[in-house]
């Protein structure tokens, strides 16, 4: 596992929630995915709840080995949840996975955002977005699970002193997929992130999936 997970917190061992799962039937099967990982991964800190999530979202336990997590990301995902901040995300994809039950966020779409700077500098849409959504960033949570450029961008925004609250980046293929992955890493920003080309919208959405779980139960405390 990861050396850069070190923040224990109260795991979830013998109780388990999903807001996700309507049916007692989807409930079963996803508590019994939960069981599984938990064996597969260990659960002894709330990144392992996140490498359980991204795992299951991939059908894959590897996956878990190449989650980083960087600057303590799920403090400061929490705290910004509890705070209501906006969830930017870099495609719609993303956008629709993300749970919306159980915090008061916004979950926008970059997409949605900059047409005008697409064909002004042409450049990838989502890239445009982040920058006509520049002055949101700051304090918000940001999701990327398919868009190297966007995060690269990113990157260069937070070297400018715009500081998200926690940015995660899993952005998937061959062509700065990995790079930028390396290049969140080495920046001063809390941050989840993976090794390697793999990634994407399942993982993506699985992280902040799983920090709004966590919040949630906290709430319930």
């Amino acid at each position: 596992m990861s050396k850069e997970s070190s923040h224990h917190a109260g795991t979830t061992a013998n109780t388990y929630i999903d807001p996700g799962a309507d049916t007692r039937e989807g409930y079963a099967i996803s508590q019994k995915s939960r069981t599984l990982a938990r064996q597969m991964v260990g659960n002894a800190t709330v990144e392992d709840r996140v490498r359980q999530r991204c795992s299951i979202a991939v059908g894959d336990f590897s996956m878990a080995d190449l989650l980083r997590f960087t600057h303590d990301p799920l403090p400061a995902a929490l705290k910004a949840l509890g705070a209501g901040a906006p969830i930017i995300t870099d495609i719609r994809m993303v956008q629709v996975g993300i749970q919306k039950k159980g915090h008061t966020s916004e979950v926008i779409c970059a997409l949605d955002y900059g047409a005008e700077i697409v064909q002004e500098r042409g450049i990838t849409r989502s890239s445009a977005g982040f920058i006509s959504l520049k002055d949101r960033l700051p304090g918000s949570i940001v999701v990327i699970g398919n868009a190297p450029s966007a995060l690269l961008m990113l990157c260069e925004f937070v070297k400018e002193g715009i500081r998200p609250a926690v940015i995660i980046g899993t952005p998937v293929g061959f062509v700065n997929a990995a790079e930028s992955k390396e290049v969140l890493r080495a920046a001063d920003i809390p941050s989840i992130s993976n090794e390697g080309t793999r990634g994407g919208t399942p993982v993506a959405v699985a992280a902040i999936n799983e920090c709004i779980t966590i919040s949630i139960e906290g709430q319930k405390k």
